[in-house]
């Protein structure tokens, strides 16, 4: 089998193409969510705790130096507010699987518990012996 026919091989098979559309739709799905986080709820809570943008909260560790314009230095600082943006994003995500996989557990437990029909020869075989104890 050659290189290429055993890539179209694999690439074609069911799991990898799943595999690129969830990674699609969850890319699509982050940027929504980002969206939801930094314009929808995070300016309520700003204005709630007196006009704090969260995004712009940071620790500096050291300042920016730009007094030399040939050796020019950068802020250090730990932007605790961008990741307090994200931990509301990981929860409204993780939220948001959690009632999908909820949603489809249901939904397959629903299928799990319909009885499934006996198969025909079982049905017959019943008949028969329905048959044979009214006779006797």
């Amino acid at each position: 089998m050659s290189m290429i026919s055993e890539f179209k091989a694999f690439a074609m098979r069911g799991n990898v193409v799943d595999l690129a559309v969830g990674v699609v739709i969850g890319g699509a799905f982050g940027k929504i969510v980002t969206s939801l986080v930094d314009q929808i709820i995070m300016p309520p809570i700003g204005w709630l705790t007196g006009g704090i943008d969260f995004s712009q909260l940071k620790w500096v560790l050291k300042p920016a130096d730009n007094t030399d314009p040939a050796h020019k230095v950068a802020e250090v600082a730990i932007q605790y507010g961008a990741f307090i943006n994200t931990l509301i994003q990981f929860v409204i995500i993780a939220f948001a699987i959690f009632m999908v996989v909820k949603a489809i557990n249901k939904l397959s437990r629903r299928q799990e518990e319909a009885p499934a029909a006996p198969p025909a020869d079982v049905v017959l075989l019943t008949e028969i012996r329905d048959l044979l104890k009214n006779k006797s």
